[in-house]
């Protein structure tokens, strides 16, 4: 086909020089899959070079303590990920002897592995012509064919996995498929395209019709919901503090957090559960709260805004906490969580 042909010709001159594209290794492939789920290459890239280094085989990684693993993903977002990784690894390990299975099918049946990461997987580590419908691929498709079924349907999905199964024919299916990802992500990219240099600029039907900013289609987006964290910071003459494990399911579950207090909106002054929240931890009454900030931060998310303040809980010289000041950067927090400690914790006194 001449749209494939002009493809492959773009990725040879054009192919990113990225570390996983070096190797057909499942266990490679798969980590670089996972990572960049939800996530820009820029930004995806040191946390891959980190994790090959901290373990270089899925046997290290399956035998790894999860702690260890949250925290090297920390700041990467969709902690999900980083609790499918460890136990797709065991399982790998445990189940198939460290060897991925080299099926479609099968891939799909680990946990985190949806139809694009089986498919990159399959057609990378074992060429198996099966096309990888992602963002970039979404995007790519729809505006050169006109594709105007919503993606974030059903429908939409199987729509754009027929017609990208029947490009992928005749040719090698792994580099055809990072081909389409790398040509959506640098070439056919979400906002102001440089559609006049494209290789597909005469025969695109977005840019023939003057309607490229309209596609992909999406259906109605989630809307943005907006939470208001309030985060008792426990501080003593010791520099010791309280950090909790977040064990309701949730979009930081298993990470470790401050006490925190959920509320309808940012609290101006102490209320009650405050001092229930104290009480867990001392039998003393606060020496001091006082919110640390003038003005709340706020920390947005995929589909939230969080209004953050963080407050000073300091006790008497006579309490004593579970963690001391050097070791709280060694739990895995969320990013917010770890931006305010570097600054908290260096003015300090």
């Amino acid at each position: 086909m001449i749209f494939s042909q002009t493809l492959m010709n773009w990725y040879e001159i054009n192919s990113r020089n990225l570390p996983w594209k070096k190797t057909k290794n499942p266990y490679n492939i798969w980590l670089s899959e996972i990572i960049l789920q939800q996530t820009r290459i820029e930004q995806g890239l040191p946390y891959y070079i980190k994790f090959i280094k901290a373990f270089p085989t899925i046997h290290d990684l399956a035998k790894s303590k999860e702690e260890n693993i949250y925290k090297l993903w920390q700041g990467l977002g969709y902690y999900s990920r980083a609790q499918n990784l460890h136990l797709t690894a065991k399982r790998i390990v445990n189940e198939y002897n460290g060897v991925f299975p080299n099926s479609h099918e099968e891939l799909k049946t680990l946990r985190g592995i949806g139809d694009y990461t089986a498919s990159a997987i399959a057609s990378i580590c074992f060429d198996l012509p099966e096309a990888v419908v992602d963002g970039n691929v979404f995007r790519f498709l729809s505006r050169f064919f006109g594709i105007k079924t919503p993606i974030n349907s059903k429908k939409g999905f199987n729509v754009f996995k027929i017609k990208a199964n029947k490009l992928i024919k005749g040719q090698s299916p792994g580099d055809f498929n990072q081909a389409l990802m790398d040509f959506g992500s640098i070439q056919c990219k979400p906002r102001s395209p440089n559609c006049e240099d494209c290789v597909f600029s005469t025969k695109c039907y977005a840019l023939k019709n003057k309607k490229v900013e309209l596609y992909p289609v999406k259906t109605n987006k989630l809307k943005i919901k907006t939470r208001y964290f309030n985060y008792l910071v426990f501080h003593n003459s010791k520099n010791q503090t309280v950090l909790e494990q977040i064990n309701l399911k949730g979009i930081w579950h298993k990470l470790y957090q401050f006490p925190m207090i959920e509320s309808e909106e940012i609290l101006k002054e102490p209320t009650g559960e405050f001092q229930k929240i104290i009480a867990k931890y001392s039998n003393e009454t606060a020496i001091i709260i006082n919110p640390i900030f003038e003005t709340p931060i706020k920390h947005k998310l995929s589909h939230q805004k969080l209004i953050i303040q963080f407050w000073k809980v300091k006790l008497s010289n006579n309490s004593i906490l579970p963690i001391e000041k050097k070791k709280v950067f060694s739990f895995p927090v969320p990013i917010v969580i770890e931006k305010f400690m570097t600054q908290f914790y260096k003015t300090l006194t």
